[in-house]
């Protein structure tokens, strides 16, 4: 599915970290999005119905981005992809934030590195 070689060629943007910087980066946000996810669920409440829509919405976004960009190539589609990603993660955010704080918190790296991930893929959207 990846295409180094397409990838490759593509003009990179400024502050386009170094290709090793991801998995350890992406191993660290997915276990905080695990911990995340398992606080929310051992907490009591019963107004979490919406904290798991937007999370079920935020991770099957999350997983869609890799093949939209490097399977299909398609820079406009994985930028859709990730807006979307952004909007229902702040969403997640903040209906997990009355029932778990520390889930909520949790969550603001990714935030933070998936807008990050926003302006790299409008970058490449631009650039190329």
């Amino acid at each position: 599915m990846f295409n180094s070689i397409w990838y490759e060629n593509l003009t990179r943007p400024f502050l386009s970290p170094p290709k090793w910087l991801f998995a350890p980066v992406w191993g660290i946000l997915y276990l905080t999005i695990f911990i995340s996810f398992i606080l929310y669920f051992l907490k009591k409440d019963k107004n979490k119905r919406k904290g798991y829509i937007y999370f079920s919405i935020q991770i099957i976004l999350n997983f869609l981005w890799t093949p939209a960009f490097f399977g299909m190539k398609n820079i406009l589609l994985a930028l859709i992809i990730i807006i979307l990603l952004d909007i229902f993660l702040i969403l997640t955010i903040k209906n997990f934030y009355p029932t778990s704080k520390i889930a909520s918190l949790l969550l603001i790296p990714y935030l933070i590195w998936t807008l990050f991930a926003t302006y790299l893929n409008f970058s490449y959207f631009i650039l190329n």
